[in-house]
């Protein structure tokens, strides 16, 4: 599986932030989102999505191995295993590694899919790896 994204869809409403806050720390709180929206001024109505994408870039980078990859095809980060350096999060070329206020250990997407369904629009996707090339 894998998050798409269809900036064209995007309206900037946020709607997939407040979801992936819910599901990931049961808070109403968009600003913890694992995904960004950039609104790309002054052009009126062009936005961005950040998302992770899987790429691994974080788990190359962490010097203990605390990121690994499961047979799903995600990311995840080992809390027990984390120094809380800080690598991950400066490489990540989404900027979607985020890092909580109450702590310095990192999170990450793990591919919940509830961005995509709470998107009015269809601007987020979660689709299989193998359509990668149809959408």
């Amino acid at each position: 599986m894998e998050l798409r994204a269809i900036h064209e869809r995007c309206s900037g409403c946020g709607v997939c932030k407040l979801a992936c806050a819910l599901e990931n720390y049961r808070e109403v709180n968009p600003s913890k989102a694992l995904l960004r929206i950039e609104g790309r001024f002054p052009a009126p109505g062009d936005y961005r999505v950040h998302l992770c994408t899987q790429c691994g870039e974080c788990a190359e980078v962490c010097p203990v191995e605390a990121i690994t990859l499961d047979e799903d095809g995600v990311y995840r980060i080992d809390e027990e295993t984390c120094t809380e350096c800080g690598a991950c999060v400066d490489t990540c070329p989404h900027g979607v590694i985020m890092v909580g206020k109450a702590s310095d250990m990192p999170t990450k997407c793990i591919l919940c899919g509830e961005c995509a369904r709470a998107c009015p629009r269809g601007a987020i996707q979660l689709v299989e790896t193998e359509q990668r090339e149809a959408v």
